[in-house]
């Protein structure tokens, strides 16, 4: 008979404890203990979800050396999908579990189940524990999906889904959402910490063991990361993350965590009324047609993964009219736009103390590329001086804290890139200068070491 006992678990690394205390050992956060009923089942019970796939219990492996040990390159599904297969690391792995999260109403439904009617050569099962088999029925029908052996079932018991899993035999399996869904042998509520790991922790054995991949969908919490336990995070092979404003239209999957690829990689989609588009050149969307003798713009060459694009860096500088002047960045982090201007009035000389100071990156998209710096400091100093920049003018340097324009990387990618664009200016760090054949562009190449050299090149 099921013994029942309670415990205390932490809800934000999932470690518990026989009693309540204020502060978690292990993550250091708290009151973040939270009281859970649990009931321990005979090993045969932990075994039955498993079983009802049609899974025998393998014995436990012996250890082996390296050498014994054979690697290979993983096999890929192709999903049909540019930007999803690179930000995966060239395509789904089998027996991986992948965690999708995003804000609600950002299109992670919608990904998925567009990508998954696009192949119609696999056999796939969607697990549905919050819309019925009728919404889906009309998100699909919004897409214009091709004809695929993609099967629907509405279903929120982790033991049903698993003989539904036995009946069907997927190629893959997806669960709209690993919160929705409960195991009966845990006396707790759907989405509770105890909940989200053990049928986390369930899905994964099934995926090793029958080399079936296994995408969950996950919910945010109110900060921003993937609502449950941290262990869920830890359990996956694969975390994405779909972000974006809801009052745009482009889309942003970054890979958090990969075991199969790397994290670097960043994949764009707009959405539309007939579902997600994938962008393969996002620099021209990402770029006004037109802002010519408009100050406060420049264009900046950055690099997420492999992909180099141009963005838009736009800035506003007035006089403070509340006596504390505001910083105000979108896209692009507070803190280096502060260093950044104290860059500016220390080396430079220009006062910008009683100023206040917005940033914003057009198009919705956050960057991280510190090639950027050099051309978020000449907007704030266009707009200071409201002096326009030409629109045939691209910038790439990081800068440092004496004034100095450090390299970037992959300088050629981005200097392509702009040239394909139409670019005929292109000011860079001198050091990059080195082992670089400039006699291959087409375009100027303008190189600085220090900022006063890019102001001058710029404003003359």
């Amino acid at each position: 008979m099921a013994k029942e006992k309670t415990v205390y678990v932490c809800s934000n690394c999932g470690q518990d404890s026989p009693k309540w205390v204020g502060k978690c050992p292990a993550c250091g956060q708290w009151n973040t203990y939270v009281e859970q009923l649990i009931r321990k089942e005979a090993p045969s019970a932990r075994n039955a979800v498993v079983a009802a796939a049609g899974l025998t219990v393998e014995k436990k492996p012996r250890p082996l050396t390296l050498d014994e040990i054979e690697a290979g390159d993983e096999p890929r599904i192709d999903m049909h999908d540019d930007e999803l297969n690179r930000v995966l690391g060239g395509g789904l792995v089998q027996g991986s579990l992948v965690l999708l999260g995003g804000e609600p109403g950002i299109g992670k439904s919608t990904l998925i189940l567009q990508t998954v009617l696009r192949m119609p050569e696999k056999r796939i099962l969607y697990v549905s524990g919050e819309e019925s088999a009728r919404q889906l029925k009309l998100r699909a029908d919004r897409i214009r999906h091709n004809t695929s052996d993609c099967l629907i079932v509405c279903e929120t018991s982790l033991e049903q889904i698993f003989v539904h899993i036995k009946n069907t035999r997927p190629d893959l399996v997806i669960i709209d959402s690993i919160q929705t869904i409960a195991t009966e042998s845990v006396d707790s509520s759907p989405g509770s910490i105890t909940q989200v790991r053990e049928c986390a922790a369930t899905i994964l054995r099934y995926a090793k063991e029958s080399h079936t991949p296994v995408i969950l969908i996950g919910h945010i919490n109110k900060e921003g990361s993937i609502a449950g336990p941290k262990v869920l995070e830890h359990i996956v092979d694969t975390v994405l993350q779909f972000e974006g404003d809801q009052h745009y239209m482009y889309r942003i999957l970054r890979s958090i965590k990969n075991r199969f690829g790397s994290t670097a990689e960043l994949g764009i989609y707009e959405m539309r009324q007939d579902g997600l588009r994938q962008v393969s050149n996002p620099s021209e969307l990402l770029l006004t047609q037109d802002h010519e003798g408009m100050s406060g713009i420049s264009i900046a060459s950055a690099i997420e993964g492999i992909r180099p694009f141009l963005i838009e860096v736009q800035a506003l500088v007035s006089s403070a009219v509340y006596g504390n002047p505001q910083r105000s960045a979108t896209g692009f982090d507070i803190r280096r736009m502060n260093m950044l201007l104290a860059v500016l009035e220390k080396r430079v000389g220009f006062k910008l103390a009683q100023k206040d100071v917005f940033l914003n990156i057009a198009g919705g998209l956050r960057v991280s590329d510190p090639a950027i710096d050099l051309s978020v400091i000449s907007a704030i100093l266009s707009s200071n001086m409201d002096t326009a920049i030409e629109a045939e003018v691209c910038l790439a340097g990081e800068v440092g804290l004496s004034g100095e324009i450090r390299p970037v990387n992959r300088i050629e990618q981005r200097i392509s890139e702009a040239e394909k664009l139409g670019f005929r200016r292109f000011i860079l760090p001198r050091y990059n200068l080195q082992g670089l054949d400039a006699r291959k562009f087409d375009i100027q190449l303008v190189p600085v070491r220090k900022v006063e050299e890019a102001f001058r090149a710029l404003f003359g």
